[in-house]
């Protein structure tokens, strides 16, 4: 709504009621502008329809992928998107990525957790509602900025700019994004997805990513031992999101289906096959297996058929079977079109490398049945991105039969090669492949998993041995707080973005001229009024 049509519609209700004296019409507009949204529902609505206006604007035109960092608190959430409105101007095609990864290294009352699907389920939606109270914090306090500079143009008298804020609030463009929300392999069997779905939507979450792996045996992605489940219980679980969704009334909600099978050469169980050629047969049809030729020699073995042939699944002692070496990628894209055609909106394909070729060679062969699949890719920390961009070109030029006898293949890591050619090509490839691999591979969405957790351990390992060494408190006000105040980040006014000036607009509102507000004369932040 309009600032004015608000002030109007307010003004019916407020006007009519005697009793309700010293009420601001005006005022309470503005506190309706700054919650826009109510519940997690209407941002869950609002944002699935970002997503789906952008993923119909990437099938036009795959210069326009999506980007988002990952949280693990409002805070930080927060921040980044204050940052890219202040750097770009908009919140365009960048979200907000929420990681099981760091809410189980992060956020669990266990302390720190691998990423096992250990950590309390609760914790997730919690974080998404936590995101989603930071960003909408960031709304009302913009907006009450603009709605003081308004007032002091008026009380000015200047009838034209005060028109111009106006504008600028019924124009403004709020920091609520999409979030895509981790619910890892479902934190149990379907019902137990279905159920922890409901509480992320109704949290917010207008996108939910969920993996093949066994929920009681999930790695993280980048680590060894993963184990997958066969095709129709992961459905299982893609229909329970769907099932949360249109029950929740967000029937555009997004499904991010995930496969680990790239890395993941164990499943727990054989699948169930009714007929040749169905899933489970396809399935099956990787596992490992080994002729049977004396059946007296079975001990407690499972044997399956094959091209009319007894045939014993490998197991190992872990009860665990495995499958044939060399058979993740097929596995991949088997997994990939089944999700689509069974109810996926999205696709994510855990790589043990940022390779755009190896992520092309698979969603080529989905696009040959899909052919608008879309991918979420993880640019992981988890990968050695200096080492892996420097080795593939080693690896391009010395198949062009160019000379790279003065680098040595294995060492490529070393800052001594920060400067030649090669360290230059692979940084510009490093810096492209966003942009490359949404043209090439078909990933409509980038994200970093755990940015903020690197950068937060480097920034503080800077300031400890600055603070604690020799510079004592010039580490920190040369390398924090100067450079808050030279680049213009708001957070050098702390009071201010905790909310302190957003408290002093509603104490003028609750006690008029008997308000005691916090932003006085005396308030130190005033020396950051330059």
């Amino acid at each position: 709504m309009q600032y004015k049509d608000s002030i109007r519609d307010l003004n019916g209700t407020i006007s009519s009621n005697d009793n309700w004296k010293g009420i601001s019409v005006e005022a309470a507009a503005r506190m309706r502008l700054q919650n826009r949204f109510r519940t997690g529902l209407d941002i869950a609505r609002y944002t699935a329809a970002i997503m789906r206006r952008d993923m119909a604007a990437y099938d036009a035109d795959p210069s326009q992928y999506t980007q988002s960092l990952g949280c693990w608190h409002g805070f930080i959430g927060q921040q980044k998107m204050v940052a890219i409105k202040k750097h770009f101007g908009t919140t365009e095609r960048r979200y907000l990525y929420l990681s099981g990864w760091m809410v189980a290294a992060l956020r669990s009352e266990f302390g720190p957790l691998p990423d096992q699907s250990m950590h309390e389920k609760t914790s997730v939606p919690a974080l998404i509602q936590e995101l989603y109270t930071f960003l909408r914090q960031a709304d009302a306090r913009e907006l009450g900025m603009l709605f003081r500079d308004i007032d002091a143009a008026r009380a000015a008298g200047d009838r034209i700019r005060e028109e111009q804020l106006v504008q600028a609030v019924d124009n403004y463009q709020t920091h609520v994004v999409p979030i895509i929300a981790d619910i890892d392999a479902g934190f149990g069997n379907a019902e137990a997805t279905y159920l922890l779905a409901k509480k992320m939507i109704e949290a917010g979450a207008c996108a939910l990513q969920i993996e093949n792996q066994v929920s009681d045996e999930k790695q993280c992605g980048h680590q060894d031992g993963k184990v997958t489940v066969p095709h129709e219980e992961f459905v299982a679980k893609i229909r329970a999101l769907r099932y949360a969704f249109l029950e929740l009334g967000i029937d555009d909600g997004i499904i991010v289906a995930r496969t680990d099978s790239l890395g993941a050469g164990l499943t727990k169980q054989i699948a169930f096959s009714s007929e040749p050629g169905d899933i489970g047969d396809l399935y099956n049809s990787f596992l490992d297996c080994e002729e049977v030729a004396d059946t007296s020699r079975l001990n407690g073995d499972v044997v399956i058929s094959r091209d009319g042939r007894l045939v014993r699944p490998k197991r190992l002692p872990s009860n665990l079977f495995q499958f044939r070496p060399g058979t993740g990628a097929d596995r991949c894209v088997l997994d990939c079109v089944n999700a689509l055609q069974n109810g996926a909106d999205l696709l994510w394909i855990e790589t043990e490398k940022p390779h755009i070729e190896q992520i092309a060679s698979m969603v080529d062969r989905i696009r040959d049945v899909v052919p608008n699949a879309k991918l979420v890719y993880n640019n992981s920390p988890s990968f050695n991105w200096t080492l892996n961009f420097r080795q593939q070109v080693f690896d391009v030029w010395q198949q062009q039969g160019k000379d790279v006898s003065s680098y040595d293949r294995a060492k490529l890591m070393g800052a001594a090669y920060d400067g030649t050619e090669l360290g230059i090509e692979a940084d510009e490839r490093i810096r492209t492949f966003q942009r490359d691999a949404a043209a090439r591979a078909g990933i409509f969405h980038h994200l970093i998993t755990l940015p903020t957790y690197h950068t937060a351990a480097l920034s503080t390992d800077n300031l400890a041995r600055e603070y604690f060494g020799e510079q004592g408190m010039l580490g920190y006000v040369a390398n924090v707080q100067r450079q808050e105040i030279r680049q213009g980040i708001a957070c050098v006014k702390h009071q201010n973005m905790a909310g302190s000036d957003l408290g002093d607009d509603h104490k003028e509102y609750f006690a008029g001229e008997a308000a005691l507000k916090a932003s006085g004369e005396h308030n130190t932040m005033n020396q950051f009024a330059a």
